[in-house]
């Protein structure tokens, strides 16, 4: 079951992870929102990270807490 988070205007999001290559050839795992359930999707929040949303917008991020 994907974690899922509804935002203040009351549109519902979940949370992808994504393991890419930086330029130093480093590996690095990113964390975004999407509107649709995709096969890469988390089932929770990572621990050491929260949930922050942009008031003037809505948009959804995930930052270390």
């Amino acid at each position: 079951m994907a974690y899922k988070h509804t935002n203040s205007k009351g549109v519902t999001y979940f949370l992808n992870s994504k393991k890419v290559v930086l330029r130093g050839g480093k590996e690095q795992t990113i964390y975004y929102f999407s509107k649709d359930e995709r096969p890469e999707a988390v089932d929770a929040v990572p621990a050491g990270m929260v949930v922050n949303e942009n008031p003037r917008n809505g948009f959804l991020t995930v930052k270390r807490a």
